[in-house]
């Protein structure tokens, strides 16, 4: 009978073994997940697997991390198995990845350790120091936390892994942006022109001026040109200029904006005055990009210093200047006319003028997924193949011609990203252009004719600027008493009034508007249109309108005596559908030709442009004489296709604060919640929302919601006295349990 017993044992220990080894064989092979978090912050979105899965050439990742660092970057390290795990679950044979052992300086390294360290160096990956506390000590460590993707022959580094926030959303746009970029370099028709431009005669001052390596330079970049175009399946084509003349000089100096340098007669005439030219200009097509090779540095009491482009950089630069010419993201357009807020890089950008409203991070953030295309209305208009326009605060008034170019190409099904300030902020001056007496701006409404356009789809600009009481508050500092002070033009979104029903806006739980404008849907053009109108956000139910005399002095900004005035306020919308044409119905405009002065003829020329201006002249007027006689001859010949009368499915979005675009709301680094929800709108315009949510969900700011002062006095209450009262409560029952147990006891015995 014992023996039974002990061999039932025995086979029951054997087959839950052999379950044990099946289930853990099970797993090795079929991958499966259960993320329970909100914003399923440990599984990949459905951008990033169909990126994987639709490669079409090997692509590697090589990972380089120092094991067993203490936390939080041994959690990083753990994150980043994961998410490549996964990665290669669904990607298909071409995605591979590998962890090298990299083991810090000190100590002892083996051998492969070692050779891993070369690796990392040689792909630009080197350790940096991280701070770890061990036995009560504070100590500095060095350790490597990077990787590289390498997409045939194109490398990307992720040089800093020092977090796991935003580390898919790196990744996937880093594969994306290399597979965009192996297929434009294939697919260009023409190969892109490197010149070095460098006069011989700078060799012969470039000592008196502390420039000894300058005979190297061109050697140096000719090198690295060579290495490049091993990476770039032989796409570069490198050539030095050395040009003399001033005519030559002159000529690239204002073609390719290349720096010249003009000097003097040295060492008592040994050395000739001239001048010479020396930089890097990169061409493809018509789009030409300047690299700067000598940096002129002025200082006080040391004089001019002159000193040469770090050639350890100029790699990386003359790489980022290819992915730019080649444009290997979409085409983003940008209106860089009628007084909007230039962005840099444009060709109206004005340091100067722009240094209270620069839009620096807007073009960085922007530059990650897309090319800015600067669009100008009265030139050459709005150029096929764009999906999204993006107007800010317009100040010049569009004729009937540039408002039918953007209503057309709404028409076509594409989108408009909209930031439209009501007022134009003009600071009062004298005669001289000084400011009288440190007044204040005077705040005069904007008529840029976009209005009527925006009225006719369904929205209207209110006249005035929203006001909130939950508002951002400025630090006062201790000279001005301390303490803070509410800046009521500056609301604080919080999330119930954010709308989350978007995929999008899921992840928006916060944001700060400033000088911001309500917004007014025309419900009955809406319904008559079959629009739908988003409200994205909007401020708080203590918001209140500024109207009439503006005046954003925070002293004098006072809240309404009567909350009657105070209503909660939508402050951006997002408008889909079929768009009715604002000009179906009316006559199509025509473009004006502007009267430009003629050139300055040359002495050689000018009687062959006379003669062609008198030709031209007479060939305006007879077809103006053609023109009159077809009007009155025959019937007016209207040609189809030209016009749209309505749209395919369009998108807008409005927002009435180009504030929100400036470097003082969007943080550089695009984590803050302002930077998201601006990049998931051009996302979302752009048809990438699986881009939008993918960045989304890395946003882990979740604010409390507000709690009413009765609730806080319930909640205190309860605290103080609720929890005493109810321990004694219990210990009363449990006492008469006892006590009634006892009693049932006795009765039972004196039975």
């Amino acid at each position: 009978m014992g023996w039974r017993d002990k061999s039932g044992k025995h086979v029951k220990f054997f087959v839950y073994f052999i379950v044990v080894v099946l289930v853990n064989a099970a797993g090795i092979t079929l991958f499966f997940r259960w993320d329970f978090t909100e914003n399923k912050i440990y599984s990949i979105s459905p951008a990033s697997r169909k990126v994987v899965s639709t490669l079409s050439e090997p692509l590697s990742i090589k990972v380089f991390f120092t094991k067993n660092l203490p936390a939080p970057h041994n959690t990083t390290e753990r994150y980043l198995h994961d998410l490549l795990e996964e990665y290669a679950i669904y990607a298909n044979k071409y995605f591979n990845y590998r962890f090298y052992d990299v083991s810090p300086e000190e100590g002892e390294i083996s051998a492969d350790s070692r050779e891993n360290q070369k690796l990392a160096n040689n792909y630009g990956i080197h350790p940096v120091q991280i701070q770890a506390i061990e036995k009560d000590e504070v100590k500095f460590k060095r350790a490597y936390m990077g990787l590289v993707i390498i997409h045939g022959d194109l490398i990307e580094r992720i040089e800093t892994i020092s977090t796991t926030e935003g580390l898919e959303y790196k990744l996937t746009t880093a594969i994306q942006k290399l597979n965009n970029k192996i297929s434009a370099l294939l697919s260009l028709s023409d190969k892109i022109k490197v010149k070095l431009f460098l006069s011989s005669s700078l060799e012969k001052i470039a000592p008196y001026i502390g420039l000894q390596n300058l005979p190297q330079i061109s050697r140096n970049i000719e090198e690295i040109v060579t290495r490049l175009n091993q990476k770039n399946y032989d796409r570069l084509a490198f050539e030095v200029l050395a040009p003399s003349a001033e005519k030559d000089l002159d000529e690239i100096s204002n073609r390719y904006n290349i720096m010249t340098l003009k000097w003097p007669a040295l060492s008592d005439g040994k050395i000739p005055a001239g001048r010479g030219a020396i930089g890097v200009a990169m061409q493809y097509g018509d789009k030409t990009l300047t690299i700067p090779l000598l940096q002129v540095i002025r200082i006080p009491i040391l004089g001019t210093q002159y000193k040469l482009t770090d050639m350890d950089k100029m790699e990386e630069i003359i790489e980022a200047n290819v992915e730019a010419l080649i444009d290997i993201n979409e085409d983003l357009g940008y209106l860089s006319d009628h007084g909007t807020l230039s962005v840099p890089g444009s060709t109206q950008f004005d340091q100067t003028a722009q240094q209270q409203t620069t839009l620096s991070n807007f073009h960085n953030l922007m530059s990650q997924n897309y090319t800015l295309k600067n669009i100008n209305l009265k030139g050459n208009g709005i150029p096929e193949g764009l999906t999204c326009l993006v107007i800010t605060r317009p100040t010049e008034k569009f004729s009937d011609y540039e408002l039918f170019q953007i209503d057309q190409f709404l028409m076509q099904g594409k989108s408009l990203f909209l930031i439209l300030d009501r007022f134009n902020e003009v600071m009062p001056t004298n005669q001289q252009g000084l400011n009288i007496g440190g007044r204040g701006p005077a705040y005069v409404p904007l008529n840029t004719g976009l209005e009527k356009l925006l009225e006719y789809y369904g929205i209207r600009i209110k006249n005035s600027y929203v006001m909130d009481e939950n508002c951002f508050r400025q630090q006062l500092p201790s000279r001005l008493g301390g303490g803070d002070r509410q800046i009521y033009f500056a609301p604080l979104i919080k999330k119930q009034h954010i709308n989350t029903e978007l995929e999008f806006m899921k992840t928006i739980k916060a944001m700060v508007a400033l000088k911001i404008s309500p917004l007014e849907l025309i419900t009955e053009r809406i319904s008559e249109t079959g629009l739908r109108a988003h409200q994205l956000f909007a401020s708080s139910e203590k918001s209140w309108e500024m109207r009439g005399r503006i005046n954003l002095n925070p002293l004098f900004i006072h809240p309404p005596a009567s909350t009657d005035e105070m209503q909660s306020q939508p402050l951006a919308y997002l408008l889909e559908g079929e768009f009715p044409s604002y000009f179906d119905g009316k006559p199509i405009p025509i473009k004006a030709v502007e009267e430009k002065e003629p050139d300055q003829p040359k002495d050689g020329d000018a009687s062959e442009e006379k003669t062609q201006e008198t030709e031209s002249s007479e060939q305006k007027s007879a077809q103006e004489s053609d023109d009159k006689q077809l009007d009155s001859d025959v019937p007016q010949i209207i040609s189809k296709g030209q016009f749209k009368p309505k749209s395919k499915p369009a998108k807008i979005f409005i927002m009435a604060s180009s504030e929100m675009l400036t470097d003082n709301v969007l943080d550089a680094t695009g984590r803050g919640s302002n930077a998201t929800f601006i990049m998931n709108v051009v996302d979302y315009l752009n048809g990438r929302e699986d881009i939008a949510v993918m960045r989304g969900k890395e946003q882990r700011f979740n604010p409390l919601n507000d709690t009413s002062a009765a609730a806080k006095t319930f909640v205190k209450a309860f605290n103080i006295a609720g929890l005493p009262i109810l321990v004694a409560v219990f210990g009363l029952a449990v006492w008469f349990r006892r006590h009634s147990r006892k009693k049932q006891i006795q009765m039972m015995f004196q039975k």
